[in-house]
């Protein structure tokens, strides 16, 4: 008996271990995501080469990923998580000490498709890992998303104290790394769990849904990976340099609105954390998410007044950033628990499809008028709320019409609800 608390003692420890090591390699993945396009200026100026050149290079990231993505899927699955993790942690090891450093154009598009390389090995086998480490899933992979917002957060502010004191901009990316560093002996000693966990209740509760409506389900998940990272990519590369532009913001103003988002984001986290705790479900999370976070980023995009704007940033880093990409991939991962790594990987090439190719049409679009980039946001933001509401549909029971208006109603009950206690709160 003794033994067997020790070894549950032990578990719970591991557990707790590793758990630490994923979220930090996920807080450097948040400042690696936004780390180049915060420090575009010094880096157009570092490689003496235009805006716009600096936004191509950032594309490499993308094809990074879209290399990587399927192939360390199937070595997730094949050979283990571990592998995977530690690759991820030592490719970015090489994109941070690389970039600073390089005068070459050609080799620090290298060094960003070695980011991407990084994130497509982190992801394969970090969100495997959670599911197989039981528990809520769904809660502990969207808590990956809070300390990726944590690092946007952090980031933008130690860019503005370093052109504050006209600092080396490299600075960040040396900071970065030791992170990494001191988090290579946290890893070292943790173990992870067996693979192949399913989860029988979701199994239980879809075992009945017809192969028609898995595949639409699947397929509208997959383009979805496209569309959430495409507007959080879009956003945080351009809402500064939109705001200053187009808005006529200060520069304080205009990172501002990137640390609003942040904060909103974090805060979407724990919301949707806590709600996911409490067994609410993924796909109806998904919609009305994704329906308030179009209309946060019209008004984003068509406001000029400062507090609105403020207000809206937040409320699309609460809503479009607040861990929805994780609940979407949780829900695919459930529907193929011997694929995980697979799934996990195509999942995210659908992701490096966007970071590869959103740096380059918004570049090219910014040419004319970064207002342009802005609709380009909310357009895509529209076909991702399309996505979920196809999906939800077709994991829900009944005919595709009772589905539609039981969640509508359900949405109109939650807005009443809202609406009454509000009343009821001024009376």
């Amino acid at each position: 008996m003794e033994s067997d608390i020790m070894m549950n003692t032990m578990t719970k420890s591991n557990k707790r271990r590793l758990s630490i090591s994923l979220y930090l390699n996920y807080l450097v993945h948040g400042i690696g995501l936004i780390i180049l396009t915060q420090n575009m200026q010094a880096l157009g100026n570092f490689w003496k080469v235009p805006i716009a050149t600096v936004s191509y290079v950032i594309s490499g990231i993308g094809i990074g990923k879209l290399i990587a993505y399927f192939l360390f899927g199937y070595l997730s699955d094949r050979f283990g998580r571990r592998q995977l993790v530690l690759t991820g942690t030592l490719s970015y090891m090489v994109f941070f000490i690389g970039i600073p450093f390089t005068h070459n154009i050609a080799i620090a598009y290298v060094f960003a498709i070695i980011a991407g390389v990084a994130n497509s090995a982190l992801d394969s086998g970090t969100y495997p890992t959670f599911v197989e480490m039981g528990g809520n899933s769904s809660a502990s992979n969207v808590f990956i998303k809070a300390f990726m917002s944590l690092g946007e957060f952090i980031l933008p502010l130690a860019i503005a104290m370093l052109e504050a004191k006209s600092l080396w901009f490299g600075w960040s990316f040396i900071g970065t790394l030791l992170v990494l560093v001191a988090n290579l002996f946290i890893l070292r000693g943790a173990k992870f769990p067996e693979m192949n966990h399913a989860d029988e209740a979701f199994i239980e509760n879809h075992e009945n849904t017809s192969k028609l409506r898995k595949t639409i389900a699947t397929v509208s998940l997959a383009i979805y990976g496209y569309t959430t990272m495409a507007i959080m990519i879009l956003f945080t590369q351009w809402i500064s340099m939109f705001a200053t532009n187009n808005l006529g913001y200060s520069s304080l103003v205009s990172h501002g609105l990137l640390s609003l988002y942040s904060i909103g984001s974090i805060s979407g986290v724990i919301f949707n954390f806590i709600l996911l705790k409490m067994k609410v479900s993924e796909t109806k999370l998904l919609v009305a998410m994704n329906a308030l976070s179009l209309l946060a980023i019209f008004v984003v995009s068509h406001s000029a007044t400062v507090l609105v704007t403020f207000i809206a940033a937040f409320a699309f880093g609460f809503t479009a950033a607040g861990g929805v990409m994780q609940v979407a991939l949780n829900v695919l991962l459930k529907m193929f628990p011997k694929h995980k790594g697979i799934i996990t990987g195509t999942y995210f090439t659908f992701g490096s499809i966007a970071t590869f190719t959103i740096p380059i049409v918004t570049g090219w679009l910014s040419k004319t008028n970064i207002q342009l980039v802005m609709n380009f946001d909310v357009m895509i933001e529209l076909v991702g709320t399309i996505l979920v509401v196809l999906a939800a549909v077709s994991l829900s029971s009944g005919s595709v019409f009772s589905s539609i208006r039981h969640m509508v109603t359900g949405l109109l009950h939650v807005r009443t609800s809202t609406i009454s206690s509000d009343q009821t709160k001024d009376n």
